[in-house]
C-alpha cells in the first residue's frame, strides 16, 4: 500500500482488537498497549498516530502516562471512547486535547459493535478533527471495502452522538425488555435523539451532526441490538435484575451507566430538560422500577413536537 503508518493502539478490549485489525489489514504497521498487560509504553516509539480505545474511567491516567513519554509533534492522537469524565464532565478528546495542545485530536465514532466487525460483517464510522488533514489520515488508515470512514468538522457533535445514546439505548433495553412494542420503542427513540440534540447544542455541537452516523446511526444500531452492552443494562434490569448483578455478567463496559450520572448533573447545572435520562437516571439509582420509569415518561404534560 501506499505509505503505510506505524499506529499504536491503546486499550484491548474487543474495540482495540477491531480497530487494531482494520488497521492491520490495511497493510499500516500495529502495535497493541494494554493498561493490564506487561507490555510497557516502548509501544509509542516511532509511532505515527496513536488510539485510545480504553474504557472512559481509565482516559486521565493513561493520557499523562503517555505525556511523559517523548513523542514527536506530528503525532496524531485518535480518541475511540464513547464516555464523559465523571469529576469534570470533560469528553475524552477535551481530555486528550488539554494533555496534548498542540497535537491533532481526531474523534473516531459511529454504528460499530464490535462483534459484528471482528465477524468482517460491514460497518461505517466517522473521523472528525478541527483539523481536517488530521481526520483524512486517519480516514485512510482505516476505510476498507467492509469498512467505509466519512470524514466531519464537528468533533464534539460527533463524540457527543457516541456517547449520549448510550443512555438512549439502555432506555430502548428496558422498553424491549417490558416487551411494550414496536409503537413505544420508535417514540422513546425518536424522543431520545431530541434530547441528544438539545444536549449537544447546548454543549456547542451541530444539531446536523446528530442526524448523521455518530448520532442517529448509532443509536438505531444500540438501541436495536442485543451486543450492545448498554442495551443489554436495561434489558436486564426489566427483566429483574439488580444493577450490580447485571453489570457482573455483563463483557465489558457499558458506558451510559456513568455517562447517565455525569448528563444529570450537566443538565441540572445548565437547566437542560432531559426527560429521558432522568428516568433512566432514577432506575440505574434504584428510585423507580422499568415500568414506573416509562409510566413516568407517558404521564409527562402534553406539548407540541418543536419548541422553536
Amino acid at each position: 500500500m501506499n505509505n503505510p503508518k506505524s499506529v499504536a493502539i491503546l486499550g484491548a478490549g474487543a474495540w482495540g482488537a477491531s480497530l487494531a485489525n482494520l488497521a492491520a489489514a490495511n497493510g499500516h504497521k500495529v502495535r497493541v498497549w494494554s493498561r493490564q498487560g506487561s507490555q510497557s509504553l516502548a509501544v509509542l516509539k516511532d509511532v505515527q498516530i496513536v488510539v485510545s480505545a480504553i474504557s472512559m474511567i481509565g482516559v486521565r491516567d493513561v493520557a499523562f502516562q503517555v505525556q511523559s513519554f517523548p513523542l514527536s509533534p506530528e503525532i496524531i492522537f485518535v480518541t475511540a471512547t464513547k464516555g464523559l469524565d465523571p469529576q469534570t464532565t470533560c469528553t475524552p478528546s477535551q481530555i486528550w486535547q488539554t494533555v496534548f495542545p498542540n497535537h491533532a485530536v481526531v474523534v473516531l465514532s459511529g454504528p460499530n459493535l464490535s462483534k459484528e466487525i471482528q465477524l468482517e460483517l460491514p460497518a461505517a464510522t466517522v473521523v472528525a478533527s478541527n483539523i481536517p488533514t488530521a481526520a483524512e489520515v486517519v480516514q485512510l488508515v482505516f476505510s476498507s471495502h467492509r469498512f467505509r470512514v466519512y470524514t466531519n468538522p464537528d468533533p464534539l457533535g460527533v463524540e457527543l452522538g457516541g456517547t449520549l445514546k448510550n443512555v438512549i439505548a439502555i432506555a430502548a433495553g428496558v422498553c424491549d425488555g417490558l416487551q411494550l412494542g414496536t409503537n413505544a420503542k420508535a417514540a422513546l427513540v425518536t424522543r431520545g435523539l431530541t434530547e441528544m440534540v438539545r444536549i449537544g447544542n447546548d454543549w456547542g455541537a451541530k444539531t446536523e451532526t446528530f442526524y448523521g452516523l455518530s448520532g442517529l446511526g448509532d443509536l438505531l444500531a444500540t438501541c436495536n441490538s442485543p451486543l450492545s452492552r448498554n442495551y443489554q443494562v436495561g434489558y436486564q434490569l426489566a427483566g429483574g435484575k439488580s444493577l450490580t448483578e447485571t453489570l457482573a455478567n455483563l463483557q465489558g463496559t457499558a458506558e451510559g451507566v456513568n455517562t447517565c450520572q455525569v448528563l444529570m448533573q450537566r443538565a441540572k447545572q445548565r437547566n437542560i430538560p432531559a426527560p429521558i435520562t432522568e428516568q433512566v437516571y432514577r432506575l440505574l439509582q434504584g428510585e423507580v422500577t422499568p415500568r414506573q420509569a416509562l409510566d413516568e415518561l407517558m404521564l409527562r404534560d402534553i406539548k407540541p413536537e418543536y419548541n422553536y
